[in-house]
């Protein structure tokens, strides 16, 4: 999740270089609700752009392809029989609230129809600070007479998450605390209107309760009305829901280390507060922790939250979560974005690094949630800008993105992350457009939506990675490739990064074997069939393909 996009600073790089010797402090990482941006200084290479205009040209043209040089018996090589690590992972997104998924909207049901189908597990759900009558079920503190309880805005939606996952294992987090509760000026007003978004509406950095009791007190009771039929609230009246949800996985609060720019000690107290408070009404409910938007910057959240020593006893580290987002410069085409995204993806995979090695040394036991993974463009961060006019996305940018979180789930499985979360369901312009997995003008799934169904039908955790190496005229810069055993047999996961057509020689054998792909071809519908022809497959501009045997 994400705020004011005026609140971003951006540099004129047109890239961003993988910091290998300090993966905690450079590389970019980001999110719409960070105060400020900071990124690298550029390292784009001055031939690049005139690299990516010939490839364009190359593509266009369909007269070269790269393995068109290459002497036939130059293949993609697999070891079957040479298991490397086996996966944990599980691909998934997140529902962010918004006018275009409530009930009643143009793209609806075309949305939510999109996500039950799907049938992912760990869905993440979140009604998020814009919206504080989506978001917040108590806007106004209690008085002697009366409270301000309603969740007369809230249930629709959230009866829709529930009905949308059905059977399957999803997350809850209601990340925006009510205002009232921290020490601020004055009140802080919110919109009458529900779908006037206002991005200033979490403020103040100190609780009015240090001990986080009256937040918690807050979500037991939220947790309630979903679990329990309803709750009392403080001055002792009975308020009825009448639902008996199971709530699986609770992430308590988002982006902590911006929203009230929370300190490491200060969420640790906020944390341990809700989790006891919700596990008493709902003690199945697992947990999640820290939701950082920065987590390059921000290793004392590592080495503090993760240390058991830090929580009080009894309180769950079950799983932890942290977020991803490309960001091209100002000004950047598709021709650079071809590099800077894979590149800055990178800078992000040695911070996961770095987090794995704190996470497994202080508790190994938690799990990871990787549950805000995609791209937010430039001219998203300006929206909220006078005058303002949306820039179009070429339609080869969601084939991109795709292409990237493909490429990003290959490498998280290497390092077994448990949930790989693709951002998000529904955006439009005013809501960050670039980073929507459904076309906004009809309701369906994009480029993006269609390679998290291809990975969800193909790859699930336990599944073993095996050897796998590329020809020696695929430069692993530009292309990814690695080989699966699933349960269905076997698959390999290709993804070509760059705006090139590009040939690949299959490993021996190939002959009877499938392939589908989505790429700018099957455009929003799913994966199309490709064919294999004399041991080799073509994939299109940033072609996401599986190839079954």
């Amino acid at each position: 999740m994400h705020s004011a996009p005026s609140e971003f600073k951006m540099a004129p790089a047109a890239n961003t270089p993988v910091n290998v010797l300090n993966p905690f402090g450079d590389n970019k990482v980001t999110s719409r609700t960070s105060k400020s941006f900071k990124r690298s200084q550029p390292s784009l290479s001055l031939l690049r752009p005139l690299i990516a205009v010939v490839g364009l040209a190359l593509a266009s043209s369909c007269s070269l392809s790269l393995a068109a040089q290459t002497p036939a018996s130059t293949s993609l090589t697999v070891h079957w029989d040479k298991p490397t690590v086996l996966s944990k992972s599980t691909p998934t997104l997140q529902i962010v609230v918004n006018p275009l998924t409530i009930p009643g909207s143009s793209i609806h049901d075309g949305a939510y129809g999109a996500v039950k189908e799907l049938g992912a597990e760990y869905v993440r759900y979140v009604p998020w600070l814009p919206y504080p009558k989506w978001a917040v079920a108590e806007l106004e503190p209690p008085t002697a007479t009366k409270t301000s309880w309603d969740f007369s805005l809230i249930d629709p939606q959230t009866k829709d998450f529930f009905d949308a996952t059905q059977g399957h294992n999803g997350i809850l987090n209601f990340s925006t605390i009510p205002t009232w509760m921290f020490k601020t000026d004055k009140p802080v007003p919110y919109p009458a209107d529900p779908a006037q978004p206002v991005w200033n509406y979490t403020q103040g950095t100190q609780p009015l309760d240090p001990t986080g009791k009256q937040i918690g007190d807050y979500y037991a009771r939220l947790v309630s009305w979903y679990t329990k039929g309803g709750f009392t609230d403080e001055l002792g009246v009975r308020h009825e829901s009448g639902h008996h949800y199971s709530i699986p996985v609770w992430e308590v609060l988002n982006e902590v280390d911006f929203e009230h720019n929370m300190t490491p000690e200060q969420y640790t107290i906020i944390y341990d507060a809700i989790v006891t408070a919700i596990h008493k009404v709902s003690p199945e409910t697992k947990f999640m922790g820290m939701a950082l938007a920065a987590p390059s910057a921000a290793p004392k959240f590592f080495e503090y939250f993760l240390n058991p020593k830090n929580h009080k006893p009894g309180v769950p580290l079950d799983y932890i979560s942290y977020h991803y987002y490309a960001i091209p410069s100002v000004h950047s085409t598709i021709n650079e974005w071809q590099y800077s995204f894979f590149e800055q993806a990178d800078g992000f995979l040695n911070t996961v690094r770095f987090a794995e090695l704190t996470r497994k040394r202080l508790s190994p036991a938690t799990k990871v949630d990787l549950d805000e993974l995609g791209v937010i463009s430039a001219d998203d961060l300006t929206q909220d800008q006078p005058g303002h006019v949306t820039q179009p996305i070429p339609p080869a940018y969601w084939n991109l993105a795709g292409a990237m979180y493909a490429y990003l789930y290959i490498e998280l499985a290497k390092q077994q992350i448990d949930i790989v979360g693709e951002s998000q369901l529904v955006g439009y312009p005013t809501q960050f457009p670039s980073v929507t997995m459904i076309d906004w003008t009809n309701g369906k799934p994009n480029a993006r939506f269609q390679v998290l169904r291809l990975l969800k039908e193909n790859f699930h955790p336990g599944d073993q990675l095996v050897e796998t190496a590329l020809p020696s005229t695929l430069a692993g810069a530009d292309f990814a490739a690695q080989a699966f055993q699933t349960k269905q047999g076997k698959r390999l996961l290709l993804v070509n990064k760059r705006n090139l057509i590009v040939d690949v020689p299959l490993p021996s054998g190939s002959e009877s074997a499938t392939a589908v792909a989505v790429d700018v071809q099957s455009g929003e519908e799913p994966a199309r069939s490709v064919k294999i022809v004399d041991g080799k497959i073509t994939l299109a501009p940033f072609a996401v393909t599986v190839v079954s045997w």
